[in-house]
């Protein structure tokens, strides 16, 4: 069956990059017979250079009827005196909200090859192997909100953090199905000795965890969890975590391999779920052919891992991402004894693995 893939390649390095994941996808669609289409839309500054808004309704309207989306990256310094409405970061908030991506999966793992460049000692990150899955539409980020009012006498600023039963027991059931594929251990994060949604957060998961007997759970507040990271991180497989908590701890975890821009990431939606390497459109490097197309590539896997559940499709091309480390590394990652990579060089050497 044809699978419909949206590609919005946004800003930056965004196009080069993109186009590195599709000439993979391709590749490995050759390798195990997938019938994969592309669809070119806008998002971000270049959209609203073109049309006046980060987010045309077309884009939306396709991202919404496809099997999956591939997302490059936006923002940069000429859109930086936009009114903060039309700013090209209301692309990927909007496509949040419309997509109904409730959830973030942010897996880190630490190849051999890349150990040296952790801040952690080589021995603290080998195995690593973990996934956060963080809610990504509710809590605090999404509460009301007062940016100033007098409360006697004095100025004061509010956001109300909330979570319905429904919204904790739907981003549960994600982590316990994703551990149930991994290594069957999930560690859900709160703060439930001092706050009252994590209470209800706390009640839920462990309500939903009864209905997956084969799984183990633990409970971890977020600051022991935060500690945890940084002194043993091989214990983790999968993190759940609220909004708020998992922003910090998914910075904090990717910090851990050693390369942000090698780091991919899914949100996962009601609608179509969206695939996209956690860094930025790094303005700086765009055009030259030099930026590091693997955070991207891994995102494709994921795409195939998450929407077309082709895990053996996804298996093979990080496979060929690891291989291709011991050989070619881009100037982000470069030091003697490897050959030197651009954009194009890395992504033949990984589809050459395929």
């Amino acid at each position: 069956m044809s699978k419909k893939i949206v590609v919005i390649p946004g800003d930056g390095i965004g196009r080069e990059i993109t186009a590195a994941a599709v000439v993979v996808l391709k590749k490995i669609a050759v390798k195990f017979d997938l019938d994969l289409n592309y669809e070119y839309y806008d998002a971000g500054g270049t959209a609203y250079d073109k049309y006046g808004t980060p987010l045309p309704d077309e884009t939306v309207a396709a991202a919404k009827a496809s099997d999956g989306v591939l997302f490059g990256a936006v923002g940069g310094d000429q859109w930086d005196n936009v009114k903060p409405s039309l700013r090209p970061e209301k692309a990927i908030l909007g496509l949040r909200k419309s997509l109904g991506l409730y959830a973030n999966l942010r897996p880190v793992k630490v190849s051999d090859a890349l150990r040296e460049y952790s801040p952690l000692k080589a021995e603290l990150v080998q195995g690593v192997d973990l996934l956060i899955v963080r809610e990504l539409i509710g809590g605090i980020y999404f509460g009301d909100r007062c940016e100033s009012e007098m409360y006697e006498g004095t100025e004061r600023a509010w956001d109300l953090e909330n979570y319905s039963v429904p919204e904790v027991e739907r981003i549960a059931r994600l982590a316990f199905d994703a551990a149930r594929a991994r290594r069957s251990k999930v560690a859900s994060v709160d703060k439930a000795n001092v706050l009252a949604t994590s209470r209800l957060w706390r009640r839920t998961v462990t309500k939903v965890a009864e209905t997956y007997p084969d799984v183990s759970l633990e409970h971890l507040y977020v600051d022991n969890c935060a500690m945890q990271l940084a002194l043993r991180p091989t214990q983790f497989d999968v993190i759940c975590t609220g909004n708020l908590f998992g922003d910090i701890l998914s910075d904090e975890a990717a910090v851990i391999s050693g390369s942000i821009g090698m780091m991919p990431s899914a949100s996962i939606g009601t609608y179509a779920s969206l695939y996209e390497p956690i860094h930025g459109s790094a303005p700086d490097i765009a055009g030259k052919g030099i930026a590091n197309p693997i955070g991207t590539i891994l995102s494709g896997a994921m795409l195939l891992r998450y929407s077309l559940r082709e895990e053996k499709a996804a298996r093979a091309i990080e496979d060929a991402c690891t291989a291709a480390l011991l050989e070619y590394r881009t100037a982000d990652i470069w030091k003697e004894g490897f050959k030197k990579a651009n954009t194009d060089t890395m992504t033949q050497a990984i589809a050459a693995y395929l």
